[in-house]
């Protein structure tokens, strides 16, 4: 959804030009059709993967300057960073602020002027406010902001100008499930454990070498170990795609 708001937001593209779908397998495919995107090289790919991953911002050029910084609402990636450090601001806890490479004291600062931090973004945010927060201290929290935001794209795939994408409906090799077209207001509901099963009938007997406890549709299978047994169609092809079962020999009959 970062990803689409951004094409949207930043790049100016219609959701008209968007589609969206799983993969089949671990992730989404998100195609973009667009006569300008279509004309784009691996270099320009990868400018726009760089864009979305954040790197090589410069705070100061996102403006953050010495009393100020950016506004929830402003565009791009300024309301991103305000945005990310609103949230990191407020949901993280000393330990992880530490962890973040912030000193003790200025972490210790931060969690004891939260109810500031709430409402100063009711004005122009916390940047001036908040006591015991130098600019060092505030480039990591920047950084940190930018990681919650940044949107994590598969970057070869991006830049790949000769990759052969799956096609809507046909099968993934290492599941069994489809690739499936996944409507932009339906993604957060989609369920590809249910939706996006192939095979729902009938049953396979497989023999199974070792297979964690896992989920397809409203039932659980497993887990398994050098077990031979008959399973919806579904869950066996799964096991046979992921290498860890193989179709069960018929015993003959004397």
């Amino acid at each position: 959804m970062k990803l689409i708001d951004a094409m949207e937001e930043d790049f100016g593209i219609s959701t008209k030009e968007i589609t969206l779908a799983f993969s089949g397998h671990r992730g989404y495919h998100v195609h973009i059709e667009n006569e300008a995107a279509r004309t784009l090289d691996s270099i320009a790919r990868r400018e726009i993967v760089d864009y979305l991953l954040g790197l090589g911002l410069e705070p100061i050029l996102q403006g953050l300057a010495k009393d100020t910084g950016p506004n929830l609402e402003d565009s791009g990636w300024r309301g991103r960073i305000a945005k990310g450090t609103y949230e990191f601001l407020l949901t993280t806890s000393q330990e992880q602020l530490e962890k973040a490479g912030i000193k003790k004291r200025a972490a210790s600062s931060i969690i004891q002027q939260r109810d500031r931090i709430t409402e100063s973004w009711k004005q122009s945010g916390p940047w001036k406010i908040l006591k015991g927060i130098g600019p060092d201290t505030w480039k990591r929290i920047i950084q940190q902001a930018i990681e919650k935001r940044s949107v994590k794209i598969d970057t070869v795939v991006t830049t790949d100008v000769h990759r052969l994408i799956r096609l809507a409906n046909t099968l993934h090799g290492e599941t069994g499930l489809l690739k499936i077209e996944v409507p932009i207001d339906m993604v957060e509901r989609f369920d590809p454990f249910k939706n996006a099963i192939a095979f729902e009938r009938g049953t396979l007997r497989v023999d199974v070498s070792d297979a964690p406890k896992f989920r397809l549709a409203d039932d659980f299978y497993g887990p398994f170990n050098n077990e031979s047994l008959e399973l919806p169609t579904a869950p066996a092809m799964l096991l046979l795609c992921k290498g860890v079962a193989k179709v069960a020999e018929e015993k003959q009959r004397v």
